[in-house]
């Protein structure tokens, strides 16, 4: 008799991530069915993790990019995803598709290459959603909430409201840019991001986004599904229901939104 091993005889994802986060794999793993097997390389740079050019013909790759899809090119992968919101909200209008381009052929033609914003896009798309609710980490500074307002803006939607994640007492004081330095991002709860959607959440939208792959959520989205009665999209569930569907692999999951079961 022999025993599960995760391999993945159906498809085979390869994850860039962010080098210190310890939630993107974690949420694809308790979402991925039999037979996808997931591998992720760890990406330091600043975002955006590809950089423009300056007459804006290209982008540029950062090593650590370029290192892990040199890596990634000897693993016949079936889809992989520069999985990091940031990247492709600070990048912009055009960032998303300048980076697939520059992936791609590091990789190989066997791997369809997509991006985090473009997965979250498509998953709106297919589960009719025009007007979002935004919800974003608390680690995203002012700045970068405002790009990500564009970011979204500027790809057709419009948008009902945002929310910046309030991460309590023992946080609140410090800036964005020092809570993950701190370890905000590894005692995250989920049950307080559910209520404070729930709370926030304006009757004008048909459906909430919540943004970032490093923000630990996918546990309550079915749940919010069922209280405000909209589709919620999280960024990790977006990449992993667009991964698969890329790779030919569309099995119905149960427990985590309706996106995966269509």
């Amino acid at each position: 008799m022999t025993q599960r091993d995760n391999w993945g005889w159906r498809a085979r994802i390869g994850l860039f991530i962010v080098g210190n986060e310890a939630v993107p794999e974690a949420e694809w793993w308790a979402m991925a069915p039999a037979g996808v097997s997931l591998h992720a390389a760890r990406v330091t740079a600043r975002a955006p993790w590809a950089g423009w050019r300056k007459d804006k013909s290209g982008v540029d790759l950062a090593d650590d990019l370029l290192r892990g899809a040199k890596q990634f090119a000897n693993m016949r992968l079936s889809a992989v995803v520069l999985g990091h919101t940031s990247s492709s909200v600070v990048g912009g209008k055009g960032w998303d598709d300048a980076a697939v381009k520059a992936v791609s052929p590091v990789i190989g033609d066997n791997a369809i290459v997509t991006t985090n914003g473009l997965d979250t896009m498509a998953a709106l798309k297919a589960s009719g959603v025009i007007r979002p609710f935004l919800v974003l980490p608390p680690w995203f500074g002012d700045d970068t909430v405002k790009t990500a307002l564009r970011y979204y803006k500027e790809h057709g939607f419009e948008l009902s409201g945002h929310h910046r994640y309030d991460p309590g007492r023992k946080w609140r004081d410090l800036p964005p840019a020092e809570l993950v330095g701190q370890g905000m991002h590894l005692e995250q709860e989920v049950e307080p991001l559910h209520a404070q959607i729930r709370a926030a959440c304006p009757k004008t939208a048909d459906g909430v986004l919540i943004a970032g792959t490093g923000f630990r959520c996918v546990a309550i989205v079915e749940a919010l599904e069922q209280d405000i009665g909209r589709p919620v999209i999280s960024a990790n569930q977006a990449s992993l229901w667009h991964c698969l569907r890329l790779a030919g692999v569309r099995d119905a999951i149960a427990g985590y939104g309706n996106l995966l079961r269509s």
